[in-house]
């Protein structure tokens, strides 16, 4: 028999999300050097080590959530009930203009952490200010995420100008590149960046081989802008700058014609569905069954808090998937399999991580999280891809691991303390009431 660090036995189900959707029942998972060495139901007599019972339990890939602003959680709730470019130039940009710092952006990105392991999150995508902070909370918890400081044409929180965004982008990548940080560009927004400064973004991005995240079509006054501005569709404006490639992934991409559609399908560009953070602000519907009909990757992100106002992935694709069944009237579109997908290979592949992350299969990191089926609500289980689009939660998460190491265990955040994340977000509240 063969030493493994980890073994997780006898899960009740375990969905793989690999190519072929294998799925196993009652079956095991070992672990060994941070990876997935072996599942199947022959285990016990092949491996032998550290042991996990997991009756009851669903195996799945950890989940990615491909676009939120971690630290924002800071501003839950707040402004709330405002078209966007209200919420954001009325309450959102001034607050974060008096209060944004290394502290403030640490203390939210710790309270985003929680909330995200404690939802079955394993790796996330960011875009806000101070960075390092970010890079700080995630290297010391050890859960993954692809960070950008966001770059705009005027001053912000993180840097006076774009070029000095740019530059602070490229120090990053250089000091924090590691196991569990995966540096990012992040322009903000076409209407938000000239083609210069995107030009500039993309020639980073190439050059260190990192993702270029953005905002794209998120809503109607964006568009109007940039064809007022450029003459033409966001997409079509990004695609005469030369912007557009298979590491670009495109925040939102609410309001898409069906040109724009091809023409992501055609440049290999992922797409961050957000439909709770954009139903929210009134932003819009994406048409995600149409992106996926041409051949478009769509991944699933939350957002920030702010505009959410949750970090649960869960609970984002379920309302996925009942939103598009209810706007096409069609009861077949975005099914309970495409629906978790989007929240575990594609976003995978939105991240081009697919070759590490996304699925459950030999050889691949063992980013791994543990569903607690014996609840009312998931019973009786005739189909657990169906159960846990439609009627499980964040909360039913039971068990997370990330590189084989237990991150939540029997719902418990090992790494933070429930009492330390209240205390943080009782002490923002009270200083920007205040202010």
């Amino acid at each position: 028999m063969e030493r493994a660090d980890l073994i997780l036995t006898d899960i009740s189900y375990i969905l793989t999300m690999d190519e072929n959707l294998t799925e196993y029942k009652d079956a095991d998972i070992a672990i060994k050097d941070k990876k997935i060495v072996a599942i199947g139901k022959d285990i016990k007599n092949r491996y032998y080590g550290k042991t996990i019972v997991c009756k009851g339990k669903i195996a799945l890939p950890g989940l990615i959530n491909t676009h939120t602003h971690a630290a924002m959680t800071l501003l839950r709730g707040y402004g709330s009930d405002n078209p966007l470019k209200v919420w954001l130039e009325e309450y959102i940009w001034p607050v974060e203009g008096k209060f944004v710092s290394y502290d403030f952006v640490k203390d939210g990105t710790k309270i985003a952490v929680y909330e995200m392991l404690r939802n079955g999150i394993t790796t996330f995508v960011d875009m806000y200010f101070y960075e390092n902070a970010v890079a700080d909370v995630i290297n010391e918890i050890g859960i993954r995420g692809v960070l950008s400081t966001g770059i705009l044409d005027f001053p912000t929180p993180g840097a006076k100008t774009p070029d000095e965004g740019i530059e602070k982008t490229i120090s990053f990548i250089k000091e924090y590149s590691g196991e569990f940080v995966y540096p990012a560009i992040g322009p903000h927004a076409p209407y938000t960046c000239s083609p210069e400064t995107l030009k500039k973004c993309m020639d980073v991005a190439e050059k260190y081989d990192i993702i270029f995240h953005i905002h794209v079509s998120e809503t109607e006054f964006e568009v109007e802008t940039i064809k007022e501005k450029y003459g033409k569709t966001p997409v079509e404006h990004l695609d005469s700058v030369g912007v557009l490639n298979d590491r670009v992934l495109a925040a939102h991409m609410v309001h898409p014609t069906e040109r724009e559609i091809e023409i992501l399908a055609e440049k290999d560009v992922k797409v961050s569905h957000c439909p709770e953070s954009n139903l929210k602000l009134a932003s819009g519907v994406a048409p995600v069954p149409e992106m996926l009909k041409a051949g478009v990757t769509v991944s699933v992100g939350t957002d920030g808090t702010a505009s959410n106002d949750d970090l649960d992935i869960i609970g984002e694709v379920s309302t996925a998937a009942k939103l598009h069944k209810g706007i096409s009237k069609d009861p077949t579109v975005i099914n309970a399999k495409q629906a978790l997908l989007m929240a575990t290979r594609e976003g995978a592949k939105a991240l081009r991580m697919y070759d590490k992350l996304g699925s459950l299969e030999a050889g691949k990191i063992a980013d791994i999280i543990l569903i607690d089926a014996s609840q009312p609500h998931l019973n009786p289980l005739f189909d657990p891809y169906t159960q846990i689009v439609h009627s499980s939660k964040g909360s039913d998460v039971d068990t997370v691991l990330i590189g084989g190491e237990i991150k939540v265990l029997n719902k418990n955040v090992i790494a933070l303390s429930k009492d330390e994340i209240l205390e943080i977000a009782e002490n923002w509240k009270r200083k920007i009431s205040e202010s």
